[in-house]
């Protein structure tokens, strides 16, 4: 069934973007990146170099499969072009609803109807992404993790309509890319979500309700529960943005008050203070610097 996969394009250069593009090259795949700005491509492709650069002083890959892989990857900003002879689309787009039914509308309209279509999404329904096509059977969730050339998991998100075949050969193709791959069903926040969304949530309350302090909440958690990351240190990596957006798609979707993010995490947003991104949420980033700083908001 592989045979049937051989050029993947993505929609998106970002963070996790540029990652799918990087994994998929170094298994051999003809990679189509496509963004709607040139300059955050040439971004996306500078990051995968340093990226296999990396990968090259461990021993894990070499020269020549670098360059390889580099060469795999055609980057693209007319969509039309980039998915006229895509046999898998995986669409990686900011974590919003209205902007990924939209997209999911183009592709279904401009791809060929071979097309496999795959969302990135972590934690918007697959069912409602499949239901603004005429192909719901051919769309299905592929949800890697960050840094995704790094982490092994993908979530894979049967939407109500996916066809099994399709399912199996997502699978497959996940393993040949070295991943794991784990199936699960279409509610909100599927598993890895709606297991790490509550407790990143549930720190930013207790931080929030003076329980504790940025320092000791994460220290807890990564001496007491083996966590290699504390939850705030986490929330800032994923973007606090996007935690509040996966909140709340898991708060409309259950109706439950449980899911409701924390109004500090809401007015951090709102502000501006995302994480790493832009520099500060929790802790404060530096370009160049590992050292990790409370943020002097949380320090008074």
């Amino acid at each position: 069934m592989l045979d049937q996969v051989k050029i993947v394009t993505v929609i998106g250069s970002g963070q996790m973007g540029n990652g799918i593009c990087h994994v998929f090259a170094q298994k051999g795949f003809k990679v189509h990146m496509m963004d709607i700005n040139q300059t955050a491509l040439d971004k996306a492709l500078a990051t995968i170099g340093k990226n296999m650069d990396r990968q090259v002083a461990k021993g894990g890959l070499t020269e020549a499969d670098k360059a390889a892989a580099l060469g795999n990857i055609v980057t693209y900003t007319d969509m039309a072009t980039a998915i006229a002879d895509a046999d898998l689309v995986i669409e990686a787009a900011t974590e919003n609803v209205d902007l990924k039914l939209k997209i999911f509308k183009q592709l279904d309209e401009l791809a060929p109807e071979k097309t496999i279509l795959a969302s990135n999404t972590s934690s918007i329904s697959i069912t409602k992404i499949a239901a603004a096509t005429k192909r719901p059977a051919k769309v299905i969730g592929m949800h890697f993790m960050n840094p995704v050339p790094v982490m092994k998991l993908v979530e894979i998100i049967n939407g109500y309509a996916t066809d099994a075949a399709v399912s199996t050969l997502i699978h497959d193709l996940s393993v040949f890319i070295g991943k794991v791959p784990s199936v699960v069903n279409d509610y909100p926040g599927f598993i890895a979500n709606r297991i790490l969304m509550p407790m990143i949530n549930e720190a930013i309350i207790s931080l929030h309700e003076g329980v504790g302090g940025v320092n000791e909440i994460d220290t807890i958690m990564k001496l007491g529960m083996a966590h290699p990351m504390g939850p705030l240190q986490l929330a800032d990596f994923i973007g606090l943005d996007t935690c509040m957006n996966i909140l709340n798609v898991m708060y409309t979707g259950f109706g439950n008050p449980k899911y409701a993010p924390c109004p500090l995490l809401v007015n951090m947003v709102q502000a501006g203070y995302l994480g790493v991104k832009s520099g500060e949420g929790f802790y404060k980033y530096t370009a160049g610097s590992k050292d990790l700083v409370v943020s002097d908001r949380f320090t008074k």
